[in-house]
């Protein structure tokens, strides 16, 4: 096999280049294994490979194993000429692409493209435990339809116990890092296990990210009414203005701002079970915003291996049912 690591620049140039299995193949190998194919169940090195099935086989446990062993592709019958172009449009597409359209241009059914997607959300996801230090901006919003557009079915499920006008929707915090560099700061968010943020969880979501002593901005919000005790804590009361100087929430509400127009515009409604893969994605986007389509395409593909997603646990299917 060719070890020359090529990629495509635009997204025309990866779909006729990976329309060859072997340079799809050649090119995600060469990305997984930089030092050399490896064996994934015992790690036996020179393995070898068998040119007709495009596997390889270990020469120490004697098992085969294809590049797709261990990843996001795991057990996928879909080639890699439609694997990595969907890749490409995900990690590159600002307001996402839904299944519908991924259908569409791939040639594949539309349970098909919103299985794919959602691997590749695995597969941006960030797991990054260094606190955040510096100017960090805190805030919170909330996703969902209105009670009043729901179907009569859902707006019961829904209502329950419910008042107010965040009837529906689901909490969603966030922190971003401030940098003097423009288009570098860095956005973490998460999703409270309630549907309101409480004292709390906002307390705890801050301390576990945010190093203590670090410059804190929030606005009026009650759940940060004891930041004091830990961080410089400046407020921007949005009922008089925006920003005083470098006190505003600016860059945050920007990076709400463009997750609500992927949802709304794109997905049109994301059921609260997968929101944070939602959110994972334009993340990622938002974070490498200021790198080339190819480096966060490349970026997304290294970050496919040990992170295998199967159908059932995707739509919840080995939760043990809930008890009433």
């Amino acid at each position: 096999m060719n070890k020359t690591l090529l990629a495509p620049r635009t997204l025309t140039q990866a779909i006729k280049y990976f329309a060859n299995q072997d340079i799809a193949l050649t090119f995600v190998a060469g990305l997984r294994w930089p030092e050399g194919v490896a064996c994934p169940h015992c790690g036996g090195a020179d393995p070898s490979y068998l040119t007709t099935r495009r596997i390889w086989k270990c020469k120490a446990c004697r098992k085969q194993f294809s590049v797709k062993v261990g990843t996001i592709f795991e057990d996928s019958p879909i080639p890699l000429s439609k694997w990595l172009p969907a890749l490409w449009m995900l990690a590159n597409c600002k307001n996402g692409i839904s299944s519908y359209e991924l259908a569409r241009a791939l040639g594949v059914t539309q349970k098909s493209a919103w299985f794919m997607l959602h691997r590749i959300r695995l597969a941006m996801q960030s797991k990054t435990f260094a606190k955040m230090t510096g100017e960090v901006e805190v805030d919170e919003t909330y996703i969902g339809g209105r009670a009043r557009f729901m179907s009569p079915a859902k707006k019961v499920r829904v209502l329950k116990g419910r008042k107010g006008g965040m009837t529906g929707k689901t909490a969603v915090m966030g922190l971003l890092s401030r940098d003097e560099r423009k288009g570098l700061s860095q956005v973490r968010v998460n999703v409270p296990e309630t549907a309101r943020i409480h004292r709390g969880q906002a307390r705890t979501f801050v301390r576990e990210r945010v190093e203590d002593g670090a410059t804190l901005y929030s606005d009026q919000h009650k759940s940060y009414v004891q930041m004091r005790k830990w961080y410089v804590h400046n407020v921007i009361d949005h009922g008089v203005a925006y920003a005083k100087g470098k006190i505003h929430i600016n860059g945050l509400e920007n990076f709400w701002s463009l997750l609500k127009r992927g949802i709304r515009g794109t997905y049109v409604s994301v059921e609260p079970f997968h929101l944070f893969r939602y959110l994972d994605e334009q993340v990622h986007r938002f974070n490498n915003r200021k790198t080339s389509d190819v480096a966060r395409f490349i970026d997304t593909v290294r970050a496919i291996v040990g992170k295998r997603l199967t159908y059932a646990n995707l739509i919840g299917a080995n939760l043990e049912p809930a008890t009433t």
